[in-house]
């Protein structure tokens, strides 16, 4: 199996919160893996994967990064693929990460969901990938369905609420 979905952290101690991509890509049945790269440790291998990636059969690069963050913006200097910024919560509350992805300079964008956000990395991955493949794009309409029934029962639900006077629904 050959992944679409490359999941990058710069330390394993960010991998509870990339548990929550890998689990919606499995989900989703998309075929991803999981590595460990530095920006600042491990120059050379990040050079390797991104300059790699796309050959290999990568289609999106979800790179997560605490602190100084550097991984998702030199990962998207060094290929054409989209890359997904993740920031992680190590410190100032992951505002340092967040500004670090977001603030990328001209032709080099990284796409960047919120901090810690694991899940809606992987579900813009998804969406990416359902541009091409109409299997992904199914079943993620499936799963936007599961959404919106969960919203349609929670309203069934508060309108048999009843121990308000003033409650009009």
């Amino acid at each position: 199996m050959t992944p679409k979905v490359s999941i990058i952290m710069g330390s394993t101690s960010d991998l509870p919160i990339l548990r929550k991509a890998a689990d919606f890509l499995e989900q989703m049945e998309v075929p991803f893996e999981l590595l460990a790269l530095s920006a600042h440790r491990t120059p050379a291998a990040v050079e390797k994967f991104a300059t790699e990636a796309q050959s290999r059969g990568i289609k999106v690069i979800i790179a997560a990064a605490g602190m100084a963050a550097a991984l998702p913006g030199v990962i998207a200097a060094l290929t054409p693929l989209p890359v997904i910024g993740l920031p992680i919560d190590s410190t100032l509350q992951g505002q340092d990460a967040l500004l670090s992805i977001v603030m990328m300079p001209p032709g080099i964008p990284v796409a960047t969901v919120g901090i810690n956000a694991g899940m809606n990395a992987a579900v813009l991955a998804v969406r990416i990938l359902s541009l091409s493949d109409a299997d992904i794009a199914a079943r993620y309409r499936a799963w936007t369905e599961g959404l919106n029934q969960k919203i349609l029962k929670a309203n069934a639900d508060l309108a048999q609420i009843s121990d308000y006077k003033f409650k009009t629904n």
